[in-house]
């Protein structure tokens, strides 16, 4: 017969084992939902092989390695094919989730999580090999802007190799493992980190917030339409590097110290835009239509003269780009002033009559170089995509 003490005992042991079983199936169900959640982002994969290089236009991954190198004194033509087949059969793996050859952390390779990697070439790269015949038009390094304070460290390069991942560990093995493989053919010049929103916390695409509030690549031309083919993949000039593109890479310093000071309406004047979605202040959609007058058919009235968006539009047919920028956080100085920044991005078919007609008027007048400085510049030519059984840069090296 059991007491009454001990009737109160049991029955409330009986309530907590319901209660911790009710607890621990929903802890368990939500693991089971977190597990495959993880699964479903490790197995997501985008195309290696193909008409052109993934990682361009390519909803943007969470987080991304930009990694210049320099060519070894000594450095030959055939030296380069060599590293371009290492590096074809890494890339190939690494897309699908599998370690590459002779890794020695296999168990790193946990799945595909978006995985690309693209490869570009500088200017110096044809200069060195003696391949400047082979050089695309409109293809330039850049001239010094006025509002430059560019650092070596952040600038040049002779190959770029642009891993972008949605998870960190993919994307740290596979930027080692495509490091190691070219170690004997080049050393290397910076690699710079950037992030965007993780998956999820935004509608995917290619826009993000950056770290001053803005809506980045509201403008930009919209993924596997006419207009964007028009505007990025080159169509003509020499086999290797018709259907790729021309890069413009900056990393552009933010003064978020004062920034901060500035109240809303004074940051949107700044921009031209609205902070809450990205909007012109003029109402306009700007993807409605490719002319400037037609967009703002009241001249921009709304937009004052020194805003970044109004500096930035294109002043005739042609003068477009498509930006694909990620953010950076370096840490904070001992008086709190975060290091932070873009490194910003973009892709055309001509460096000369796309983004430095832009980047000219920008020097001219510009609000917002109150508050960005770029310390950090590169150009590079992205070959075409790669078919089974081509290596990368085919019929260049």
């Amino acid at each position: 017969m059991i007491s009454r003490r001990g009737f109160l005992s049991a029955t409330a042991v009986a309530g907590v084992s319901t209660a911790a079983g009710a607890t621990l199936g929903a802890v368990g169900a939500s693991y089971a939902s977190d597990v495959a959640s993880q699964t479903a982002t490790a197995d997501r994969s985008e195309l290696f092989r193909g008409a052109h290089q993934a990682g361009i236009e390519t909803k943007m991954q969470a987080v991304t390695n930009f990694i210049a190198f320099n060519l070894r004194p000594g450095t030959t033509k055939g030296d380069v094919r060599r590293w371009m087949s290492l590096i074809t059969d890494d890339i190939d793996r690494l897309t699908r989730g599998e370690p590459v050859l002779a890794d020695p952390s296999p168990e790193l390779a946990v799945g595909a999580a978006r995985l690309t990697a693209t490869v570009g070439f500088g200017v110096e790269f044809f200069t060195k090999l003696g391949l400047r015949s082979q050089m695309p038009e409109g293809f330039i390094e850049l001239p010094g802007f006025k509002m430059d304070r560019l650092e070596e460290k952040y600038s040049g390069g002779d190959v770029l190799i642009h891993v972008s991942a949605d998870d960190p560990i993919v994307l740290a093995n596979a930027s080692r493992a495509l490091i190691r493989d070219s170690m004997p053919f080049a050393t290397v010049h910076w690699m710079q980190n950037g992030f965007v929103h993780s998956p999820g916390v935004v509608p995917g695409g290619n826009t993000h917030r950056n770290l001053m509030g803005q809506v980045d690549g509201t403008e930009n031309p919209k993924l596997e339409s006419v207009d964007f083919d028009n505007l990025v993949w080159i169509d003509s000039g020499p086999e290797w590097i018709q259907g790729g593109t021309l890069l413009v890479f900056r990393r552009i310093a933010m003064q978020l110290d004062t920034w901060d000071q500035l109240g809303t309406p004074e940051k949107e004047e700044v921009i031209g835009r609205k902070l809450s979605n990205g909007a012109p202040l003029t109402g306009v959609n700007e993807n409605d239509v490719p002319d400037l007058s037609a967009r703002y058919p009241n001249g921009l009235k709304v937009i004052p003269d020194f805003a970044h968006i109004r500096r930035a539009a294109p002043g005739k047919s042609g003068e477009r780009i498509f930006r694909r920028p990620f953010s950076y956080h370096e840490g904070v100085a001992a008086d709190g002033r975060p290091d932070v920044g873009l490194l910003w991005t973009a892709y055309q078919k001509n460096i000369e009559t796309q983004y430095l007609p832009i980047q000219r008027r920008l020097e001219q007048v510009d609000l917002l170089n109150e508050w960005t400085v770029p310390i950090g510049s590169a150009t590079f030519a992205i070959p075409r995509g790669v078919s089974e059984g081509e290596l990368l840069a085919e019929g260049l090296v």
